[in-house]
């Protein structure tokens, strides 16, 4: 199970020139055939809307890198009507959305949704990357497949509705997360995250709590770096923010109690008049959610760690060479260490990338882009056939906008009972990341432990027998 033979990738290994051959290259115009397919509707729906109606949050980027150009207060701007919507980000973040400032509208829009949709494909190769290794010549294929189903997501969907940037935030997140040799110091890239959006700010525990300490420190420095950087060119807006924006939360964030809002927040103030005892109840929650929620994240990525270090190979070496690799290898993300491992070390980051969400005070539908990673840690290999169904539902789950259909069940015309269960249903995405937090740190773990346990009862059995004369 753990085994197996490491793809090469050098240019002189045999799959070097194999998109030389025909048939796979037709193979591969076939993936991207499907991927684009898949996502044309996507895109024709939303960059067809109205002006004022399309990419309203690409619009607010751009909106702050123009106030950036011109020396305008970043956080006085608000975008055209109807929609109005401020800059919530830290100034380093106006700083990157220059370039799209200076494109045409129309040249942004596309432009974007391009780098949304090469995060997506960064994001499935992180998440079903034994899936698509065992496609081996179909993986072109496979992952054409792949990132058309993931585009239907609502939490996907709502990326390129509004323009978002969080699937590009989890591309950085799963790369320093999940790279077996990073060619960049391990944390540099969550350290830019957060100094994109602190949501991200949640994997500095993580990197703690697992014993990636240099891996935090990496990131701490690159996102003081980054933020010192906006503070030399942005001093005013950087105090602005810091002193000021940041801490007005949901008044220029949005409604805490939207529907959209399925963070532990959100939940709590759909049921709860605001008020100290609202603040309260929200604060203990969050804390037991947290508590919770980085154990279980620390325990499956420990399990990895154990998995891919049971022959010796965790941490001071490349698998089953003993080669060193410096400090920055990661043992559960080497292919040889197998699936297994990869599927708890994938599901320990997607758990703290669940958290990221429901942790937060606002944590939009469209953050919730980790469900990608949630079903690649389930499915793993694709051997495990309930591991299979589990993922299958989880996205067939996320394919419909559940909780917009509880807000149909509220309201005066409708009775106790119907509040009751629209209040529940408006709630489901929330609750489901909680649920699939539980499964991961505990169902998943547990299952991956079993089997490796039967593995090596099996292995010690086949060494001890008689001897046949």
């Amino acid at each position: 199970m753990r085994g197996g033979s490491e793809a090469g990738g050098d240019p002189g290994s045999p799959r070097s020139g194999r998109w030389g051959r025909p048939a796979d290259l037709l193979i591969l115009l076939a993936g991207i055939a499907l991927a684009v397919a898949a996502v044309s509707p996507i895109v024709v729906r939303w960059l067809g809307n109205p002006p004022d109606q399309r990419l309203v949050d690409l619009e607010v980027y751009r909106d702050g890198g123009a106030a950036a150009l011109r020396g305008a207060p970043l956080y006085d701007v608000l975008t055209q009507p109807p929609q109005f919507l401020p800059f919530t980000y830290p100034p380093f973040a106006a700083l990157l959305a220059v370039p799209f400032t200076l494109l045409p509208w129309q040249a942004s829009q596309w432009g974007w949704t391009l780098l949304l949709y090469g995060a997506l494909l960064i994001v499935i190769g992180y998440s079903f990357r034994d899936l698509i290794r065992r496609a081996g010549r179909w993986a072109p294929l496979a992952m054409g497949v792949l990132a058309g189903a993931g585009a239907w997501l609502v939490p996907v969907f709502d990326q390129v509705r509004f323009g978002q940037v969080g699937l590009i935030l989890m591309a950085l997140c799963l790369a320093d997360c999940c790279t077996r040799s990073p060619r960049w110091p391990r944390g540099l890239l969550i350290g830019l995250a957060i100094a994109i959006k602190l949501v991200p700010g949640v994997f500095l525990i993580y990197f703690l709590i697992t014993g990636r300490r240099d891996a935090a420190r990496n990131a701490v420095f690159t996102a003081a770096a980054a933020s010192l950087g906006a503070f030399a060119v942005l001093p005013s807006d950087s105090v602005d923010y810091w002193f000021g924006a940041l801490l007005e939360g949901g008044d220029r964030t949005g409604a805490v109690n939207g529907t959209t809002n399925q963070a532990i927040n959100g939940i709590v103030a759909r049921i709860l008049p605001e008020g100290p005892f609202r603040s309260l109840v929200w604060l203990i929650l969050a804390l037991l959610m947290a508590y919770y929620g980085f154990k279980l994240a620390r325990r499956a990525t420990l399990a990895a760690d154990r998995l891919a270090g049971k022959d010796g190979r965790a941490g001071t070496g490349r698998a089953g060479t003993g080669r060193a690799e410096g400090t920055d290898y990661l043992a559960a993300a080497d292919r040889l260490s197998g699936p297994d491992a990869y599927s708890l070390l994938l599901a320990g980051t997607a758990i703290v990338g669940l958290l990221s969400v429901l942790l937060s005070p606002v944590g939009w539908i469209h953050h919730l882009v980790w469900m990608i990673a949630v079903i690649g840690a389930l499915v793993g290999d694709g051997r495990d056939t309930r591991r299979c169904l589990l993922g299958a539902g989880v996205w067939l789950y996320f394919l419909f906008p559940l909780p917009w259909w509880g807000t149909r069940l509220l309201g005066p015309d409708h009775g106790l009972i119907s509040m009751f269960i629209g209040r529940v249903v408006q709630d489901l995405f929330g609750a489901a990341a909680i649920i699939l937090i539980l499964v991961l740190g505990n169902w998943l773990v547990n299952r991956l432990a079993a089997a490796d346990d039967r593995e090596d009862a099996g292995r010690r059995g086949a060494e001890v027998g008689t001897l046949a004369p």
